[in-house]
């Protein structure tokens, strides 16, 4: 199967109601790792990723991807900060974007059970999704977008409303999810878990591309005064 990436972003810009949000931003994603995307609040991190998902739509310039733009959609996924439930259970929630699909129930069962395996939610099947924790809503979240095995999943602050130990539970399966070869990109307001998980780093500041580097030299050795100062914890508009 034709790898759906690079994702090239070409003076993507994202208006609405008359006010500039994003851009332009002209990067490159490609086919492998783990990207972060940082920045002051208002700095357009959501925006950013929901331009590239395609939830936000390119007022200027161009997003494309290396297969038509529908073939590309079928292959990606989007988890939202605050987790989206559907009024059922936990092994119901993880069939729909299988059964959307056309898989059989069978076979949708077989794989349900599997991922819940995997996302320690195998426990947790026939209890109703609204009432779960919030560490294990996001869990759900994370296994339901990742169930249909898309080749790139854009996460918006997933852990910003957890605690230490479900943040630490999340970032253990996305570290494993990149590892077995998803490609992940992922906005968070959190420096340490920055460091912890980036391959490389997006630096947004007013809509804009500061920087775009490997973590490594981005942490030791940030090319603007901006970033500089973002890292070191100082107040940067």
């Amino acid at each position: 199967m034709v790898s759906i990436l690079p994702l090239v972003l070409t003076d993507a810009t994202a208006h609405m109601r008359g006010k500039k949000l994003v851009g332009p931003v002209s990067l490159t994603l490609s086919p492998k790792g783990f990207t972060m995307v940082i920045g002051p609040n208002g700095a357009g991190k959501t925006t950013l990723l929901r331009l590239m998902h395609g939830l936000q739509r390119c007022t200027k310039g161009q997003v494309e991807w290396a297969v038509p733009a529908a073939q590309a959609r079928d292959r990606q996924g989007f988890v939202f900060q605050s987790p989206i439930m559907m009024r059922r259970n936990v092994a119901d929630s993880l069939a729909y974007p299988l059964r959307l699909r056309g898989m059989s129930k069978a076979e949708a069962q077989e794989k349900v059970a599997k991922c819940a395996g995997n996302f320690g939610l195998s426990d947790l099947l026939e209890n109703v999704a609204p009432l779960l924790s919030g560490g294990e809503k996001q869990k759900l979240s994370l296994a339901r977008a990742l169930i249909t095995e898309p080749e790139i999943l854009f996460l918006d602050e997933p852990c910003a409303n957890l605690d230490g130990r479900a943040t630490r539970e999340i970032e253990h399966i996305l570290q494993q999810v990149q590892a077995r070869g998803t490609r992940l990109v992922m906005s968070t307001h959190d420096m340490g878990q920055a460091r912890r998980l980036a391959q490389d780093v997006i630096f947004l500041m007013q809509g804009k591309v500061h920087e775009h580097a490997a973590a490594e030299s981005f942490f030791s050795a940030p090319t603007t005064a901006e970033a500089k100062a973002f890292i070191n914890g100082d107040i940067v508009e």
